[in-house]
């Protein structure tokens, strides 16, 4: 579980926890399948702007995203509040998506002349079409859940106090399925 107040920002901390977290998951075979979820008010807002300017630190985010994604095991990401930017790109690479209704995903960093760092312009299209993911990167607004389900971005949406839970009803039923690989549009 990502727990970094206030907004769960990737920072370098984050970063680690996820590799070792995940790490631990893909070895232990008495763990079927992943579910990835944060604490407090939002899945992950995005990058720790605090670090910006700063030497890198800890693993390398393409790195945790590339072994997450290639997980062996189905991951289901669980996203309630915002996954946006970095945390977008986070959700992407998982291979299913679970979201309450009221969660937004989107890549607000266009707004500010930048492009998704860590694969999001070569993932988004591939999960949700060229169409639908020129529309996303050429307006950096956060989409709400049920349009991103519709678009085929969230598998399935949860209720606002069950999302743990649904999250691994639906992580059972993706065991039988195995991890799904990126698909193409």
């Amino acid at each position: 579980m990502v727990n970094n107040p206030p907004v769960n920002a990737l920072s370098w901390h984050v970063r680690q926890g996820l590799k070792d977290s995940f790490e631990a998951g893909i070895a232990d075979d008495g763990v079927k399948a992943i579910v990835l979820r944060c604490d407090g008010a939002t899945f992950i807002a995005g990058a720790d702007i605090t670090a910006f300017g700063k030497a890198p630190q800890g693993p390398d985010f393409n790195a945790v995203l590339n072994m997450i994604e290639l997980a062996p095991k189905p991951v289901i990401a669980a996203i309630h509040g915002t996954a946006l930017g970095g945390g977008l790109e986070t959700a992407l690479v998982c291979h299913y998506r679970v979201a309450v209704p009221s969660a937004k995903l989107g890549v607000p960093e266009v707004k500010l002349g930048l492009l998704p760092g860590a694969g999001g312009t070569q993932r988004l299209p591939r999960v949700v079409g060229i169409d639908a993911a020129a529309m996303m990167v050429s307006s950096g607004d956060p989409l709400p859940a049920a349009k991103a389900q519709e678009m085929g971005l969230v598998d399935a949406l949860a209720g606002e106090d069950s999302l743990a839970a649904d999250a691994i009803a639906f992580a059972k039923d993706a065991i039988a399925k195995g991890p799904r690989p990126t698909r193409d549009r």
